[in-house]
């Protein structure tokens, strides 16, 4: 079975600078790649790996009604093979990184309590 690549420094260090300006999500590695929880809660906001394709992902959460669209869509998006308001994109050097930004802004959004989703500004929210 191939090995699954570490995920590159420059994506985390990108996903950071996004997720960092949300207040108390915190990033921690995971069983592979790199995740941030919100406080705390287990809820994952979001988790970057390799798999064993050697292509990188992104999982977040979306809300229910999206996820389908976000599935037909097709690349770079898929849905999480686990839990129903997970969805995924694939990353690579043309990622649309303010795009993404925005995706993790409302995954957190989902997950936070509402105390904090009160604190973050959502351009359009």
């Amino acid at each position: 079975m191939p090995k699954r690549p570490d995920v590159p420094e420059a994506y985390v260090a990108r996903l950071r600078v996004s997720l960092a300006r949300l207040p108390e999500c915190r990033e921690e590695d995971a069983w592979t790649g790199v995740r941030w929880r919100v406080g705390g809660s287990t809820a994952t906001v979001a988790h970057i790996f390799g798999g064993e394709d050697q292509l990188f992902r992104i999982v977040f959460r979306a809300e229910p009604e999206e996820v389908m669209a976000f599935q037909h869509l097709g690349a770079p998006y898929f849905k999480g093979e686990w839990g129903g308001n997970v969805v995924g994109m694939l990353i690579d050097d043309d990622t649309d990184w303010d795009e993404l930004e925005e995706l993790l802004t409302d995954s957190y959004c989902l997950q936070a309590p509402q105390r904090l989703v009160d604190q973050v500004d959502r351009p359009g929210a």
